[in-house]
């Protein structure tokens, strides 16, 4: 596709606030078949008219009128109301491939739930939680490294380069045009917020609160040290352990992508 035709898909509504948190965190492994928290959209119930009223007579002043029946009279042009947002899957992967000029990208992306997902995992994220049934990007295709030294397991810088898709994706995007199509698409995800959250609970605080998390993740010499339980790898130091478990996962990007991450998530902090 020309970058022409890409500029041309570009929508007025893209939902691209997903980009800015699940580019970031959402590498962990999980189950093979997420779960899909789909949520039914709203019944809205739409009264009849009221044709019942009776019929009034009005008194009108005629000297308000040009007695030239030739005059022009002046119509009142429609209300047009707007188009709603397609808030359906495939419409929200379509808008954010568009958004980035990454080859890759499309590949990335579930498309099933999108806006679900991406609402449950920010929630959690704010909670210092993973939500590994609501990822909105696949797992890395490479496993997870480490190597042998000093009778010692370390983490191997080969492990993160299978984070740089992500990371490279989500730098080709500009930042002002996502927070723009954030802004479009943020009564469907307030929508969809109010069915987990509080009445008092506002999705975009959450949004910053999650993005906080993600900033205040440490960074750590390397190599990093870490052991196995059997079932997965642990930090072997205990402050790098006891953090959430998403700046876990951010530190297991390696230092130069956590590094770009926490660049472009910056950003799009201060203009939000």
């Amino acid at each position: 596709m020309s970058e022409e035709n890409k500029k041309s898909l570009v929508p007025h509504f893209v939902i691209g606030a997903i980009v800015i948190l699940v580019l970031a965190i959402m590498f962990w492994p999980s189950d093979p078949k997420p779960e899909s928290n789909v949520m039914p959209d709203p019944i809205v119930s739409v009264p009849e008219p009221d044709n019942s009223m009776p019929e009034t007579e009005v008194a009108v002043d005629d000297s308000a009128f040009n007695a030239n029946t030739n005059d022009e009279v002046t119509q009142t042009a429609p209300v047009v109301e707007p188009m709603p947002v397609d808030t359906s899957d495939g419409a929200v992967k379509s808008k954010l491939m568009s958004l980035s000029s990454y080859d890759a990208f499309a590949r990335l992306i579930i498309d099933d739930a999108l806006l679900q997902r991406f609402v449950v995992m920010t929630n959690t994220l704010a909670e210092q939680q993973l939500s590994t049934n609501n990822r909105v990007l696949v797992k890395p295709e490479n496993p997870f490294r480490t190597f042998v030294q000093a009778d010692k397991q370390w983490i191997d810088p080969a492990s993160y380069k299978r984070y740089t898709p992500y990371v490279e994706a989500l730098e080709s995007m500009d930042t002002t045009a996502l927070i723009q199509l954030y802004a479009e698409y943020k009564p469907a995800l307030k929508d969809i917020f109010a069915e987990i959250s509080g009445p008092s609970d506002e999705f975009n605080d959450k949004l910053i609160t999650a993005i906080n998390v993600l900033l205040d993740t440490p960074e750590v010499p390397t190599p990093v040290e870490v052991y196995t339980d059997s079932v997965m790898f642990k930090f072997a130091d205990p402050q790098l352990e006891g953090l959430a478990a998403a700046q876990k996962q951010l530190l297991r990007t390696g230092p130069d992508n956590m590094r770009r991450i926490k660049a472009k998530l910056r950003e799009i902090k201060e203009a939000l």
